[in-house]
């Protein structure tokens, strides 16, 4: 048996790991049922605020604005019992691509490039982290 222990991370950590990875998870209410859809993301960050942006095809179901939604990344290792996860909380927002270098400078550079002309943002309320630690293992 391993014995683990379970860790908050630290909200500048939360931001660092974001800035690492392009692949999460996001969530949102369809017909009052919560669905998740992986998306590739980038981490908008200005002064004093930071965003998870990503890019889909207008009119699907991602497509929405000033819709409840949550994004999570996490990082696990099956073998040694550890890992991480960061979840944001807010608001997606539509996005305009063109507007204050957004486009060059936040493309969250999609896997799949067919028709992704809609540009979202997760506006956070929240931002939490955990990390899980393996402390021992028993050889019984």
């Amino acid at each position: 048996m391993t014995s683990a222990n379970l860790d908050e991370i630290s909200y500048v950590d939360c931001l660092e790991l974001l800035r690492i990875g392009n692949l999460g998870r996001i969530a949102v209410v369809l017909d009052d049922f919560p669905v998740v859809f992986p998306v590739n993301y980038r981490l908008l960050e200005t002064p004093g605020r930071s965003w998870i942006t990503v890019r889909t095809r207008p009119g699907n179901l991602l497509d929405r604005d000033r819709a409840p939604a949550a994004f999570q990344v996490d990082h696990i290792d099956h073998a040694g019992h550890e890992g991480w996860s960061v979840m944001v909380r807010g608001t997606l927002l539509r996005a305009d691509p063109d507007a204050a270098d957004f486009r060059e400078r936040f493309d969250p550079r999609p896997w799949i490039l067919d028709e992704r002309d809609r540009w979202l943002v997760v506006e956070p309320f929240a931002i939490s982290g955990r990390r899980l630690h393996a402390l021992t293992s028993d050889s019984s």
